[in-house]
């Protein structure tokens, strides 16, 4: 048999344990047909077949994130200025005052979620005076997590908000002495009023919300994302938000694999929702890349248990038990799988009641669930889901909000925030995840850190040495893992032997970097099918050609999503001075990016130390570099 394509002379890891080094495997149809060592499989080599050195790289199955909101996301993303990994306050109000600048009215500029003010330098979000001084006449929208958003006034024009409006149960509208709107809004605990604020900004048309989902998914391309389940969302509606994906699918032009839940949208009209889908969605309709996969996460908005470490934990209403139970009771009928937001213990005792009791009058028998998130949960809960036949899947919630949770709850009780290794020991399916982009970022490989290292973004430890994963471990959650969550694990989740050709060739070795490299890990190479959708560095002249970005003013066009020092060193030459008071915002502190350039030192690491470098009215905080602190 000739294959398509051979990559050799790599570090392959595969997830099922080998005796001998693979450093070499064939691809035919999209599929891995044979894997080994270099001259083995060098002799599955023809006239047509495509034959890369990996020239020693790390390879490692494709990335499969089990919980992200792609389909939402890729619909905004050329909307959105990403602040994800940008390492100081000040690098992220020059960015936006520079996207303000070119952003043409009527439009919004969005910084939406994948950040916490412990990533940056100044430990501190903005303020609305210095977000007002940036930005005078253009809507500037900012949401933090799941807690609060900050609006500017031309914001609050734009959306209408006075004196005289109502905050939503659950959320509120923070005032002035006079009454008078401030422009800071807050989930107290529920997120709603950020969402529906959110959702009144001026949209793309259709033809750039094909342009920005094709730039969404290079973009997790890049971190050798190859397959994600969409967990649906607010505001994602079936099946309108759907025709992008399903005609860039159709057209054959997705670069990631995407099982999708459906998401109601309608409170207390949850069960005529996925009546009628049962009705008309088969289940699993689609193909290997673009297909159905089951319910959820919200199943019935009395559920909803937000999860904002700001607030108190939410107690549900009595009348969460009788809606739940009939929509689960219908989704059992019908065989179709489930998933369910939850974030606290007390909730998922609570859900569980529910599942058991359908449980005796419909077995689930082997029915695919799945608890979302599950930060909290104690062991008895994990054995009633093991009982149950259930899978967690598990994001990086806690990397962007340890440090609100452990300031609540106490150091002890983060320790298991949530507790996988005793879901494992356990035998329970476990799925590796994000939740992007509205809470933490898409970039697998701060997950990766946060698992492995035990750390948050901030570098605040959370876990010790008893709760910490190993890198295989982690890998292993974000690959065959999750596969198990669309039912998939037969097919991808490892590098093995008829098994679908998704990998990543990374651009530093993810078991030999420190603990601080593993937050800079990239692709350099990513394959979907057997055909290479992201390549650069020693594989730039494989890359697929650069599709343009729309609109000409987008945010991508500038940042490309998550933070890089290179490209944004070059757009900060002649930046940094701002308008209308913005250049005394950005002068208070130092806005140095990656390694000096005078002493080679690597401010990340000093910002993550002990030094008092971020004290700006202390010694080395007042000389405006870490370089000082040495």
């Amino acid at each position: 048999m000739t294959a398509d394509m051979i990559l050799f002379n790599g570090k392959i890891h595969t997830i099922a344990q080998r005796k001998e080094k693979i450093t070499a495997v064939a691809i035919k149809d999209g599929k891995f047909i044979a894997v080994g060592n270099d001259s083995d499989i060098l002799a599955f080599s023809g006239s047509s077949t495509k034959i890369i050195d990996l020239n020693k790289k790390r390879v490692v199955p494709g990335i499969n994130d089990s919980h992200i909101h792609l389909i939402r996301g890729g619909l905004n993303f050329n909307l959105e200025l990403r602040w994800d990994g940008v390492p100081s306050l000040a690098d992220a109000l020059r960015m936006l005052k520079e996207q303000v600048d070119i952003t043409p009215s009527p439009q919004w500029v969005r910084v939406v979620g994948g950040w916490s003010e412990f990533q940056f330098a100044e430990r501190r979000m903005p303020t609305l005076e210095e977000i007002n001084a940036i930005a005078p006449e253009t809507p500037v929208f900012i949401l933090h997590l799941y807690d609060r958003a900050f609006m500017n006034r031309a914001a609050l024009k734009a959306v209408g908000y006075t004196r005289d409006t109502p905050a939503p149960p659950g959320g509120e509208i923070q005032r002035d002495a006079n009454g008078e709107p401030t422009g800071l809004i807050i989930a107290s605990p529920n997120a709603m009023i950020l969402y529906s604020t959110l959702a009144k900004g001026p949209k793309l048309s259709y033809e750039h919300q094909v342009n920005s989902t094709r730039h969404f998914m290079t973009e997790l391309n890049r971190f050798g994302i190859t397959s994600v389940i969409d967990a649906g969302g607010g505001f994602q509606n079936f099946p309108d938000d759907y025709k992008v994906v399903n005609e860039l699918n159709e057209q054959k032009l997705l670069t990631v694999r995407i099982a999708y839940n459906l998401f109601t949208q309608r409170p207390k009209q949850e069960f005529e929702d996925f009546e009628n889908w049962t009705n008309s969605v088969k289940l699993y309709q689609g193909d290997d890349m673009y297909r159905h996969n089951g319910a959820g996460e919200m199943l019935v908005f009395s559920a909803a248990d937000f999860e904002d470490f700001l607030q108190p934990r939410p107690d549900l209403s009595d009348n969460m038990e009788p809606e739940l139970e009939r929509v689960v009771r219908l989704l059992v009928e019908k065989r179709w799988p489930f998933r369910l937001h939850a974030t606290y213990n007390e909730s998922i005792g609570r859900f569980l009641n529910v599942f058991e009791k359908v449980n005796k009058d419909i077995p689930f028998a082997g029915l695919p669930w799945i608890f979302d998130h599950a930060e909290t949960i104690d062991e008895r809960n994990i054995e009633r889901v093991k009982a149950l036949g259930g899978g967690i899947a598990i994001q990086s919630r806690m990397a962007y909000q340890g440090e609100y949770f452990t300031e609540r709850y106490g150091a002890k009780a983060a320790l298991q925030t949530p507790p996988i290794k005793k879901m494992l020991e356990m035998e329970v399916p476990v799925g590796g995840g994000s939740d992007a982009t509205r809470v933490s970022s898409y970039n697998p490989w701060v997950s990766m850190f946060w698992l492995t290292a035990g750390k948050t973004v901030g570098g605040l430890k959370i876990y010790n040495e008893e709760t910490v994963l190993s890198r295989e471990t982690a890998l292993e959650l974000y690959t065959r893992g999750s596969a198990w969550f669309s039912n998939e694990q037969q097919k991808k989740g490892d590098i093995e032997v008829g098994m679908l050709a998704d990998l990543a060739v990374l651009n530093h070795d993810y078991f030999e970097v420190s603990d601080e490299q593993l937050k800079g890990i990239e692709s350099d190479l990513t394959l979907v099918d057997g055909k290479i959708v992201y390549a650069k560095g020693d594989f730039s002249s494989f890359s697929p050609p650069k599709i343009p970005i729309l609109p000409d003013w987008s945010p991508t066009n500038s940042y490309n999503g998550y933070y890089s020092a290179a490209s944004h060193k070059s757009n900060q030459q002649g930046k940094t001075k701002g308008a209308n008071g913005a250049s005394s915002v950005l002068a208070m502190v130092h806005s140095c990016v990656g390694s000096c350039n005078v002493h080679n030192h690597n401010h990340d690491a000093v910002r993550t130390s002990n030094l008092p470098v971020n004290n700006y009215t202390a010694f080395w905080g007042a000389l405006g570099c870490s370089c000082f602190a040495f």
